[in-house]
């Protein structure tokens, strides 16, 4: 170590950077496992011993490289990797912003609480309105909505799509819908072409929930476009599990430059100053606006138009995030393949399992394999059966998210704070008989085939 600090310190800057990460990537590659190999990672065969979780990261040393990077510029805000996200994230997608965050729960929160903004003038959601929403799905897709003050109106969802019943949106309509905002569940996405339509006519805001189908695409209008980008809100989340991962962090992206505005400033404590961090006067007027009842000249980098929180990503996030970006395209077609290969070993169990179905128009960047079980099946005993035999399962997040104790507090006000339309039968049904296990892009041939066979061993038992 006393040598090596020696011979840093007989370099310029530029020099020892260059050696210390050439150093970390020779340490990623001697301590830890290559988690990113496309050439076998579906062709590793060798005896599977342990547990087969339902997601995993994958990665290799370019995303230590670069967060050890990220470090040495001891940034600790959002900065260069930032940027060079937010930018390269935009132009995969098609999206013209990309506003990177700290969490997908926060880009939910940010996308719906845009919507509530006063520079929206008579499309602003206020306290009261009404946004349609599903109840099978996760907590965050709603808990903006409610905190807000406005109006969850639940809808069902279909059997084996996992979506909101289109059929019931006229019904869940009334004079104080402004808005729906809905989940692509486990990278199938909803019917995009009826939402929208309904959405159109109703001069409604639409928000995709795009968290679990980063790389899903939908074919509307005769153009094949991803999942997130067909709203005027999407969301994308990175925790471990899903698409791509900063280990924390969101984003929220959409074409329309007022909300690109409004979700900034909602992100960066409710400022109306645009300046980067770490930036002063970007726009040459720092001291001569007027704005409310401040006086005169008050500095603009302290002028507040909404009330905000702050919610950015770190820059040592981004970093990881930067390299995750270009193995996206690789994992989302291992997703669709893994997929592929549980439905297929699967379908000779169609008559005792619900096996997914994908949505019309759709090409799914899945998330999750999605199983219910058919009348006089356990579904407590196939999974117990799968978690003793090391195959990990999955609930579809809340299944029924009115059922859970987070409700207790605002039962009594169903109907004010909270509307249901029609009974729910298949979100508890869901709740009641489904499940899901993994197709995360590390998994091998060897893990997908041991599962298949251990869900069979299950019915032959």
């Amino acid at each position: 170590m006393v040598e090596m600090s020696i011979d840093i310190m007989k370099k310029n800057e530029q020099d020892a950077r260059a050696e210390i990460l050439a150093a970390v990537a020779e340490y990623f590659d001697a301590f830890h496992e290559n988690k990113f190999e496309p050439e076998n990672a579906n062709g590793v065969e060798d005896e599977i011993v342990g547990r087969i979780p339902y997601a995993s990261r994958v990665y290799d040393h370019e995303e230590m490289v670069n967060l050890v990077d990220s470090a040495l510029d001891f940034w600790l805000t959002a900065g260069r990797y930032a940027e060079q996200f937010e930018k390269e994230f935009a132009a995969f997608l098609g999206t013209k912003y990309c506003s990177l965050v700290n969490s997908g729960s926060s880009a939910n929160l940010l996308a719906f609480m845009a919507l509530t903004s006063p520079l929206l003038e008579g499309r602003q959601v206020r306290a009261g309105d009404e946004v349609i929403t599903v109840a099978a799905g996760f907590p965050t897709t709603v808990t903006p909505i409610i905190q807000y003050g406005a109006v969850p109106v639940f809808i069902d969802v279909t059997i084996p799509q996992y979506n909101a019943d289109v059929s019931l949106l006229e019904e869940a309509l009334s004079e104080k819908t402004k808005a729906v905002m809905l989940a692509h569940t486990l990278g199938n996405p909803f019917d995009l072409s009826a939402v929208k339509a309904f959405c159109a006519k109703h001069g409604l805001w639409l928000i995709e929930d795009n968290c679990d189908a980063l790389g899903s695409r939908y074919e509307i209008n005769g153009v094949l476009k991803y999942t997130g980008t067909i709203g005027e809100i999407g969301t994308s989340s990175f925790y471990p599990p899903h698409h791509m991962t900063m280990g924390e962090g969101g984003a929220v992206y959409t074409d329309d430059p007022l909300l690109n505005r409004i979700v900034n400033s909602l992100r960066d404590w409710g400022r109306d100053c645009i300046c980067p961090p770490g930036t002063d006067n970007f726009c040459g007027h720092r001291f001569d606006g007027k704005f409310g009842l401040l006086p005169q000249g008050y500095d603009h980098k302290y002028v507040y138009s909404h009330f905000g929180y702050n919610l950015k990503a770190t820059d040592m996030q981004a970093a990881v995030g930067v390299a995750q970006l270009k193995k996206l395209s690789v994992f989302i077609e291992r997703r669709r393949s893994n997929f592929a290969h549980l439905y297929e070993g699967l379908s000779p169990l169609s008559d005792r399992l619900i096996l997914p179905e994908t949505a019309q128009d759709a090409i799914p960047s899945w998330f999750g394999f999605m199983i219910t079980v058919r009348d006089g099946i356990s579904v407590n005993e196939l999974t117990r059966f799968l978690e003793d035999r090391g195959i990990q399962t999955r609930k579809l997040f809340a299944g029924n998210l009115i059922k859970h104790p987070c409700f207790d507090s605002i039962r009594a006000d169903e109907g004010e704070r909270y509307r249901v339309v029609g009974d729910l039968k298949n979100t508890d049904r869901i709740m009641e008989d489904s499940f899901w296990i993994g197709v995360y892009p590390g998994m091998t041939d060897a893990m997908l085939d041991r599962m298949i066979a251990t869900i069979r061993d299950y019915f032959k038992s």
